[in-house]
Formats: C-alpha cells, structure tokens, sequence
C-alpha cells in the first residue's frame, strides 16, 4: 500500500574520490583539504573496500605530538596511539569499514550511521566494489520534498485506502513537512494506523489530526412486538 521507499541509490554521490592502502599520511591530509571532504574510503589492489580513514583517524599524529601519555591512557587508548604512529592508509583506517548496499533503503543507512556516530557510509556492490558514497546531509534530503508532492502521495497512498468516500471525508494538507489529517472517519481506531503510515512517509517532519466520528453504522432495528412472544 506505502509508496515505494526511496533507497541508498537515489540520493548518493556516485563520484568518489578514494585512497589505496599505501596512500601516505601527508598525502590524504592533502586530498581531504583540497576535496573538502572528511573521510575517504581506503581501497584493496581487487578494488574492494577494506576500511576508512577520517579525519578522527588523523587527529591522533597531532593530539599525541608533543605528549608522554601516562600507563591508563596508554591503556584506554591503544587504538589512537597506534595510529598516532601510522604514516599509511592502511596503518590509520578504521577497519573493517561500515557500508551500505544501494539497496538499502535512507532510514536502515541512517541507522547505521546512528549506531556507530559516523557522518558517512561508501555505498558498496555484492563484490564489495565502491559504487558511491552517502552522507548525512544525502539521507536529509528527502526533507526538501515539495508539501503538495507529499500531499498528494498520503491522500493517494494512505487516506484512499484506510478512510474511503463516501463514508470518510478526509482533507490532507502539508505545510513545512508537518501534515494535518481533519475531517470525519467512519472508524476512528485505524487513526494509530494512519499515523503510523504517514510518518512513514520519506519527508514528512510530523503528523497532526482533527478527526470526528460522525459516520456510525446503522443501528438494528428494535424486534416486532408480534414476534417478541414466539419461541
């Protein structure tokens, strides 16, 4: 019944820039600054993707530069600390490298990136090949969607189905991705499930309703006096 959800596919960048294993520290500072960009994927010599390096990964060289750190932070930190020693990609990536399918659809992508705090995810194939490469800001795309081009998806998509003339009469507006559903429903208790549905809705910022029962099924007619005495 929902609309096709948009996927990885529809919004990524699909122009990549990348770094091989041997890529050295200097040179990808160099790449990031000139790409403006923050992380880049390190590739294998098959092409695959086998991790990313950040500029969180290149902190460490600076952070440790002119330091002695104590027995606990040796401890606590031993990933930083090696790769405050790292001259290479392949010594300062984070690996294996967190990916998404181009398949995938924006709200799985968003909750990877979620989970893990990370600002982007290379888009990859069955074959672990760079396709593209998708952002924050890509996944928050789908907010700029025009509000009478969500209208026109929920009265098509939802409202059709769930509150049918002539017994529903539902208006559906939009304004600033915030949709307000008012009018009368035949059964109120499927409201949970047009919210459910609406805010399922790539673009949709929140979901509102002003909604009355006034369309009630016929009540039963009393019994007839002639057959309330019959067995």
């Amino acid at each position: 019944m929902p609309g096709t959800p948009h996927i990885v596919s529809d919004v990524m960048t699909r122009t990549v820039t990348a770094v091989g294993r041997g890529t050295t520290f200097k040179e990808t500072v160099r790449i990031m600054q000139d790409r403006k960009i923050s992380a880049l994927p390190v590739l294998g010599g098959d092409g695959r993707v086998v991790g990313v390096v950040s500029e969180a990964d290149l902190l460490p060289k600076e952070e440790f530069r002119d330091s002695d750190p104590d027995r606990y932070t040796q401890l606590r930190r031993l990933t930083d600390l090696a790769k405050a020693g790292g001259v290479t990609a392949e010594e300062l990536m984070t690996a294996p490298a967190l990916t998404a399918r181009p398949g995938a659809t924006l709200a799985e992508a968003a909750r990877t990136m979620a989970r893990a705090k990370v600002k982007r995810l290379p888009v990859v194939d069955e074959q672990g090949l760079l396709k593209g490469i998708v952002s924050r800001s890509d996944l928050l795309r789908v907010f700029l969607r025009d509000d009478e081009d969500l209208a026109e998806e929920i009265r098509r998509e939802t409202v059709s189905y769930l509150f049918p003339l002539p017994a529903s009469a539902v208006r559906v507006q939009v304004h600033d991705g915030v949709v307000k559903l008012s009018g009368r429903v035949r059964d109120t208790s499927l409201v949970p499930v047009a919210a459910r549905l609406v805010r399922a809705v790539e673009g949709v910022v929140d979901v509102e309703f002003d909604l009355d029962r006034s369309c009630r099924e016929p009540s039963r007619p009393p019994e007839s006096p002639s057959r309330a005495g019959r067995p």
